[in-house]
């Protein structure tokens, strides 16, 4: 099986983070990475790094970072053979769920439409320029694209999926090195009061965790004082104390564990010592935000709802609707 040449990606992270005194974080990346991609690689770690491979190499690249769509461009107009590679490589790729992006002349429509998120999100946020941001749960990284492009200074994205991993690579084979990486590791794999990012974001996190409450203690241990969260996830509506544990899945999902309402998630983030949180937005999510492709071709949205009553979910739950709140640590 092909391997995959991981120091090569990551090499330039780890000894930025050495470079900043984290010598302990970059060793546990290392010995991380060594498991994952030579001792233990995926069953599918092979067919993915063809599908990069395949994309073709092409000169003087721009990458448009702070659009609706992830773009790249090239003056010159892609050969058909080139034309060619490039779809195949990226649908080598799929499933893919986040995004829009756009490879040249080829839109890849992904099942959210990640720019809504972040059009809901972007105008509540503390300028980006200068900071240094974590982006747990990035998926392909399509925001991190988006926060670069807002002008971070650094972007570090974390998500355990490789398939995400080589999608967010597929867009950085051809923009270069900037300062934005995915590293493919999980929020419990990450030191202790870390105490070094300006802004962290987790965006449809929360409800993944079975504590909700230390998720939010571990979010706050990656801030610095006076840094910035900036969290979304399922609600519900009702008083303050009041969550939703599901029975067994919503909308279809296994892993889902508790959807607070807006004023008990405000309580939790007070009870885990931030200051100032605030929703800044409440969206119903819709069949237009998160829908089957032709680049995700599985089941979605319209297939978790009640064809009943769209306003619930197939367990009878109330439909997805979604928080952004945003809170400082102190």
């Amino acid at each position: 099986m092909k391997t995959f040449d991981w120091k090569r990606y990551f090499n330039p992270v780890l000894s930025e983070l050495d470079a900043q005194g984290l010598q302990d974080w970059a060793e546990s990346l290392r010995t991380q990475f060594t498991h994952k991609f030579e001792e233990a690689p995926h069953g599918d770690l092979g067919r993915w790094l063809r599908a990069v491979d395949t994309l073709p190499r092409l000169p003087d690249v721009r990458g448009q970072l702070n659009a609706p769509a992830v773009t790249l461009e090239t003056a010159q107009a892609l050969t058909e053979t080139e034309q060619q590679d490039l779809e195949a490589g990226l649908r080598g790729l799929m499933p893919w769920r986040k995004g829009p992006f756009r490879f040249f002349d080829t839109f890849i429509d992904t099942e959210w439409r990640s720019d809504w998120k972040w059009d809901r999100v972007a105008p509540h946020l503390s300028d980006l320029k200068g900071r240094q941001i974590l982006d747990v749960g990035c998926g392909s990284g399509y925001h991190c694209w988006r926060m670069y492009g807002a002008g971070a200074r650094r972007v570090i994205g974390i998500d355990p999926g490789l398939l995400f991993l080589f999608q967010f690579l597929a867009v950085k084979n051809y923009v270069g090195e900037v300062p934005v990486d995915l590293l493919p590791v999980r929020m419990e794999d990450l030191p202790t009061n870390l105490e070094i990012f300006d802004t962290t974001f987790s965006m449809g996190v929360l409800y993944h965790r079975r504590s909700p409450l230390d998720h939010l203690l571990e979010l706050k241990s990656t801030l610095r004082r006076g840094g910035e969260l900036v969290l979304e996830t399922l609600v519900v509506d009702g008083p303050e104390g009041y969550s939703l544990m599901p029975e067994d899945r919503y909308g279809q999902m296994r892993n889902v564990w508790f959807l607070p309402s807006c004023d008990t998630l405000l309580r939790w983030l007070q009870r885990t010592g931030f200051r100032d949180a605030k929703v800044v937005d409440v969206t119903e999510t819709t069949t237009g935000e998160q829908r089957s492709t032709d680049w995700m071709r599985f089941n979605s949205l319209q297939d978790f709802l009640d064809p009943e009553d769209p306003s619930k979910t197939v367990e009878g739950y109330p439909g997805p609707k979604r928080a952004t709140v945003i809170a400082t640590k102190p």
